[in-house]
């Protein structure tokens, strides 16, 4: 609003000619730079708001989550009680309105949500942000209003919500997806095929599947589905056992013969494509912030360490400087990618184009989640490389964000694109 202010009082400025209005000219320009610069404010500083669900997941990822980490990574397995712990806190409803019972909050602090649970358990993070930033978004922002009031509340309330676009044959390449739905009789739809890579596909009961009612058209026959787990036909099949993140259920979902009442289409017929597209972008932004509450997570209890417990040669190895070198350089780079990833989340949350920078953001998480991370385990020595810390852990599950939600490769495509349009005016 402050910005708003400002911009009109330079108008009425600017739109000053004659000499009898310079002094009011005058005073209306210093009066904007005023108003400009009340609102100049760091990229750290949260609202009242986003603080408290900061702190709250602060809370709730000390007492509940990181008690059962290590069980959950050896068994691979998400432990209930966490999920049920995410809906009591409302963290799987954050952005959702308030007339559906979630929070209303903001998109920052949905991210926020995402960054404090990783510096945890990257693997209870990537579950909530994919309900938040890709499903309940999904459903909120291209749901009918029959869809909105039947899913929003349990998704805010009781039921994991999961997104399935990735196939054998389609990943980086999305729209090359071979899952049909085709319409019968009644006017409802038939899905077959299968889905690979998907998160929280065991834990979840509701799933948004994307499939081609018109093949004929390639990406303009995608069409989105909001499909129960109930549904006669639908089944979890694989579970992939992974190098990282392993309590995150990654599962091959199979689809043989599903009816998918015509009512739960979400958004349009044909315009799945973009659908996928917009939640994605968004979807990169979470995933930024989860890289860097892994890095901040890794490098926080490494550093601790290094300043208080372990002596070599009669002092804290904190203290040589050497480490002092390296912990100061990786300070640097979490606070460069922290930087990116709230700059995209607020550019998002005020509706300026953002895709450049989530990109920006999610490549340079990566990036450093996988720096730290080593490092970290390389500062506790021996001890790191064990898993009485959760630090090799870190290591291990900081390779996901060089893969999903985009690969590096297609991060930095993205980038160059825009950069392309810019250098020639477009």
């Amino acid at each position: 609003m402050s910005s708003v202010l400002a911009r009109s009082a330079l108008r009425a400025a600017a739109r000053s000619a004659t000499p009898r209005t310079v002094a009011n000219s005058t005073r209306n320009f210093h009066a904007a730079r005023a108003v400009a610069n009340a609102s100049q404010t760091s990229i750290f500083q949260f609202s009242e708001d986003e603080l408290m669900f900061k702190d709250t997941v602060a809370k709730f990822a000390a007492d509940v989550v990181a008690p059962r980490v290590r069980e959950m990574d050896e068994k691979e397995d998400m432990d209930p009680a966490v999920i049920q712990g995410m809906f009591d806190n409302g963290l799987m409803g954050v952005e959702t309105p308030e007339e559906y019972g979630g929070a209303g909050a903001s998109f920052t602090s949905a991210i926020l949500v995402v960054e404090e649970l990783a510096r945890v358990d990257p693997s209870v993070s990537v579950c909530n942000d994919v309900h938040n930033t890709l499903v309940s978004t999904c459903v909120r922002s291209w749901g009918s209003k029959e869809l909105k009031d039947k899913y929003m509340p349990i998704l805010n309330s009781e039921r994991v919500g999961s997104f399935c676009l990735s196939e054998p044959v389609s990943g980086s390449d999305a729209f090359a997806l071979k899952t049909r739905a085709t319409k019968n009789a009644d006017g409802d739809y038939v899905l077959n095929g299968s889905k690979m890579w998907i998160t929280n596909a065991k834990e979840a009961g509701i799933y948004l599947v994307f499939a081609n009612v018109a093949p004929e058209q390639g990406y303009k026959g995608i069409t989105c589905f909001v499909v129960e787990k109930e549904f006669p036909g639908f089944s979890i099949a694989k579970k992939e056992k992974k190098l990282g993140i392993r309590a995150s259920s990654t599962c091959v979902l199979n689809f043989d013969d599903v009816v998918v009442p015509k009512e739960n289409i979400l958004g349009e017929l044909g315009k799945g494509y973009k659908i996928a597209i917009e939640c994605l972008n968004e979807g990169r932004i979470g995933i930024a912030a989860q890289m860097t509450g892994l890095a901040m997570g890794a490098f926080e209890r490494a550093t601790s360490y290094a300043f208080n417990d372990r002596k070599q040669f009669g002092q804290y190895i904190g203290d040589f400087q050497g480490m002092q070198f390296q912990m100061a350089q990786a300070a640097v780079e979490i606070e460069a990618a922290r930087l990116l990833l709230y700059n995209a989340s607020r550019m998002k949350e005020n509706g300026l184009p953002f895709v450049k920078e989530a990109a920006m953001a999610k490549l340079k998480a990566s990036q450093v989640a996988e720096l730290v991370a080593s490092r970290a385990v390389e500062w506790m020595g021996g001890v790191g490389f064990t898993r009485e810390e959760n630090l090799e852990k870190f290591y291990r599950d900081a390779k996901i964000g060089a893969i999903y939600e985009g690969t590096t490769n297609i991060q930095l495509q993205t980038i160059a694109k825009f950069l392309q349009k810019e250098a020639q005016g477009k």
